[in-house]
């Protein structure tokens, strides 16, 4: 019997120790993503935030792809030097209004200060995104 308490004693102390260990998060690459469906890119950066990933841009992020800055905490995204951000009017009233709402407010500010979201790309690449972003 004090085998058995031992024994459940040492599988108990083993399992707190594994459980105390820090938990290698799931780091995605996001390079030369064109984007596509709002709702879709949408759907699927909720569904890796839940999940706790963290995102590398290490290449072009535009249109729909960008939805990710609302979805994964800033503290979880980093920027290469090839890092770049294309931002545009989408298609459908209602994707544009998913994409306002998925930027943090100096987000928009940069968005604004380089002439608004319009039907035109425009680019948020190194050094300005080194302002927003962590470096990888």
């Amino acid at each position: 019997m004090k085998t058995a308490l031992r024994i459940v004693t040492l599988l108990l102390t083993l399992m707190l120790a594994f459980a105390a260990l820090p938990v290698r998060a799931e780091a995605i690459n996001v390079n030369d993503n064109h984007g596509g469906s709002v709702a879709a890119y949408n759907a699927r950066w909720a569904g890796l935030a839940a999940r706790g990933v963290s995102v590398r841009i290490v290449g072009p992020c535009q249109s729909a792809c960008t939805v990710l800055l609302g979805h994964i905490p800033r503290e979880r995204i980093c920027v290469t030097p090839a890092a770049s951000f294309g931002f545009h009017l989408a298609h459908l009233p209602q994707a544009t209004a998913t994409l306002r709402a998925a930027y943090a407010s100096d987000i928009t500010g940069w968005i604004n200060a380089h002439g608004g979201l319009t039907d035109t790309f425009i680019w948020m690449r190194a050094p300005d995104t080194y302002k927003y972003f962590k470096k990888c």
